[in-house]
């Protein structure tokens, strides 16, 4: 299983507008953080998820060239609004519909945004197409699973993501934009060789982990590693590595993890 971690940051990215903070002026590269998305790749079928508004500029800079399927974890901006570059997947396809899975808040948000690519296969060449579908609690295919799981983000549901791979039985948990992490979910994330949360910056947040919550759930969950995703300008990468316990580190943007 390979995980390419195409952004790493917050809905305003990093640096933000207008910023001379320390952290928007690093010339680290780790504190360079684009909106928040992964690209899956389980023996070979490619899994993007969601669609950060920069995704095009996230898969030339990781080589993404593939994706098969398409889950949206939930219908905010930072996650929808690069849905309209999956059109080149579709051409990549053989001009076929992209599958998309997402909740029904998801899906009701590709509607109002993507009215013209719902349609069995692309218009014409160059357009998108997508194939909406509900997340069932299991996604089966020959290469491997999805389990999905739902996890509270303010007024919606995001959905927590276990993929297992079926040739080696590695197994990953992939748990963004939430405030918490439901037994049910700690539960489905335990075996994992990796596990990745939403630990947004040190200050509590209504709808997001803050870095502490997210500590204390990567300690329940008890993962031989942890990263934390959807950071803010509020911490700069090496610090924040430097301060956190064994085990558990920060993401950045271009990221490569091979399971």
């Amino acid at each position: 299983m390979e995980i390419f971690f195409l952004g790493t940051g917050t809905s305003q990215g990093v640096p933000m507008i207008a910023c001379k903070c320390p952290v928007c002026t690093s010339p680290d590269p780790r504190n360079k953080r684009t909106r928040t998305s992964i690209h899956v790749v389980m023996d070979g079928l490619h899994f993007q998820v969601d669609a950060a508004p920069e995704l095009r500029l996230q898969c030339l800079r990781d080589g993404v060239e593939r994706a098969d399927v398409f889950i949206l974890t939930h219908g905010h901006a930072d996650h929808i609004a690069g849905m309209d570059d999956l059109r080149r997947f579709c051409d990549l396809l053989g001009g076929e519909a992209l599958p998309v899975y997402a909740t029904e808040e998801g899906i009701s948000r590709v509607l109002a945004v993507y009215p013209y690519a719902i349609m069995e296969r692309p218009l014409v060449k160059g357009y998108p197409a997508f194939k909406l579908m509900v997340m069932p609690t299991l996604l089966e295919f020959s290469q491997g699973t999805i389990q999905s799981t739902l996890l509270p983000h303010g007024g919606i549901n995001t959905l927590g993501l276990i993929f297992t791979e079926r040739s080696s039985g590695r197994k990953f948990a992939y748990y963004t934009d939430c405030k918490r992490i439901p037994r049910e979910a700690v539960e489905l994330a335990r075996s994992a060789d990796v596990v990745v949360l939403d630990g947004l910056r040190p200050l509590p947040h209504p709808s997001h982990m803050s870095i502490g919550e997210a500590v204390e759930a990567a300690k329940e969950i008890a993962a031989p590693r942890t990263l934390l995703t959807h950071l803010t300008h509020l911490s700069e990468h090496s610090e924040l590595a430097a301060s956190l316990p064994a085990g558990i580190e920060p993401a950045y943007d271009g990221l490569k993890i091979a399971l």
